[in-house]
Parts: structure tokens; sequence; C-alpha cells
């Protein structure tokens, strides 16, 4: 059996734990759960992303699309008035 050492932040690694906890795992079975999962999916086993979904691929496409169909006419562009978007926020 290897033995893994890795730096974590210490508050970082206490929320982890606790939750681990709740789960009933320690943190050993953790890690091996996730390891496991790496070798199953064959990769990171969830999304790696940056935080702001503007800039996405999927997000990038649709504006691209959006653009594309404003610039051929296929869109037009909607209008609100201050009031009308004040009334829409409050529903």
């Amino acid at each position: 059996m290897a033995n893994v050492n890795i730096r974590v932040d210490d508050t970082l690694k206490k929320k982890a734990e606790k939750i681990f906890s709740e789960l009933g795992l320690s943190m050993s079975t953790a890690t091996n759960v996730f390891y496991k999962q790496v070798v199953r999916y064959g990769g990171i086993p969830f999304d790696l992303r940056i935080s702001d979904p503007f800039y996405s691929a999927e997000n990038q496409t649709h504006l691209q699309k959006s653009i594309s169909d404003y610039e051929a006419g296929k869109s037009k562009p909607i209008v609100k008035t201050m009031a009308e978007l004040e009334e829409m926020a409050s529903e």
C-alpha cells in the first residue's frame, strides 16, 4: 500500500474531514474513493471550470449564434423602458 503526502489548507482540511466524518468516511477512505472514481471516469470525475459561466464554451456558442442571427436580420433587439425592467424584476 502506498503513502501519499499532500499539502492542504488547514481550514479546508477541517471542513472536508467534518463532511467525511458525517458520511462515515476517513480522510484516507475518501481519498481512495476519489482515486477510484478518477480511474473509472478516466479523468477528474467532475467538471472543472472557471467560476464565471459567461466564458463557458456553451455560452460562447450561444452568444455567437445570437450575434449571427442579429447580423443576418433573423432577430431584433428587445427594447424595454426602465419601468418595464423594474416591473419584470419585481415579478
